[in-house]
């Protein structure tokens, strides 16, 4: 009788063929991550108030619908 890879379950015989899952790896790196972080926050910030002068340059309001 040839060898399977597939587990018969007890359930009238079906085989068990779902993958089985790889071990999960947690990498922690955080050597630049608060760097990285203030860069980001002040990228969004910058963002922000583009999109402020924009809106009140063309609404006439700081937040449209609000003020």
């Amino acid at each position: 009788m040839a060898s399977s890879s597939f587990i018969t379950t007890e359930e009238g015989g079906r085989q068990n063929v779902f993958p089985t899952e790889p071990p999960t790896q947690l990498i922690e790196n955080y050597s630049s991550y608060s760097s990285e972080a203030e860069k980001a926050n002040g990228r969004w910030a910058m963002i922000g108030f583009i999109a402020l002068i924009g809106a009140y340059a063309s609404t006439g309001q700081v937040i449209p619908g609000i003020f």
